[in-house]
């Protein structure tokens, strides 16, 4: 008899929290093939739930990531104004990723070293944080800022400017030299500076020059 959708649902959830339990237990990633083992479930039953490994590691990043995806969604809800808005939504994700790291190093850096083997099963995760980030910059636009750029330019120019605080295993290497009040300072200057535009009268006066 085939599982209805709220069972199903509760089954992936249960499995997944299993293999990320397991992980932080062993100390190494989690097959397929002993996912099922440890699931106790029917091989049938497993593959009902989970089709292939894509299946099983999207289930388990989206546990991990829940707590990114729901401080994002918060950030893009509220009403505070853009400087602080966008400070909220890179600090909160740090926060967690640093508590993490913190709790247990071997853990973060395991997980993290899944999430970049498969890297390609966990764009779409980068990808919505792109879209809220460029929800953001449109707000932010709204009130003056980034003067004469391109909602894409502008993304690509913030997500470089703030990529040690973004990517979560700089934190691996990088450690406690990232601090909130770092990353206050590189948005603050973002807002100040980050400007298509020259003159007197733009937010950012650019007077560095690519040399050609």
């Amino acid at each position: 008899m085939a599982l209805s959708s709220e069972a199903r649902k509760n089954e992936r959830k249960r499995i997944a929290q299993m293999v990320l339990d397991l992980v932080k237990e062993r100390g190494t990633e989690i097959s397929y093939s002993v996912a099922h083992i440890e699931s106790g479930l029917a091989r049938a039953r497993f593959e009902e739930i989970f089709a292939d490994y894509d299946e099983l590691f999207d289930a388990v990043a989206q546990i991990w990531l829940a707590d990114h995806m729901r401080v994002m969604e918060d950030v893009l809800a509220s009403d505070l104004p853009p400087v602080r808005k966008m400070y909220e939504f890179f600090r909160r994700r740090f926060v967690i990723n640093q508590q993490r790291f913190r709790e247990d190093p071997q853990n973060y850096i395991l997980i993290s070293e899944m999430g970049a083997a498969n890297f390609e099963k966990v764009r779409s995760y980068v990808d919505l944080a792109d879209h809220y980030l460029a929800e953001l910059i449109v707000q932010a636009q709204a009130d003056g800022y980034f003067a004469g750029l391109e909602i894409d330019e502008a993304l690509s120019l913030i997500n470089q400017m703030i990529s040690t605080y973004a990517i979560p295993d700089n934190i691996i290497y990088v450690g406690d030299k990232l601090t909130e009040e770092k990353l206050a300072r590189i948005i603050d200057t973002i807002f100040t500076g980050l400007s298509g535009e020259t003159g007197e009268s733009a937010r950012g006066v650019n007077t560095l020059k690519a040399l050609t």
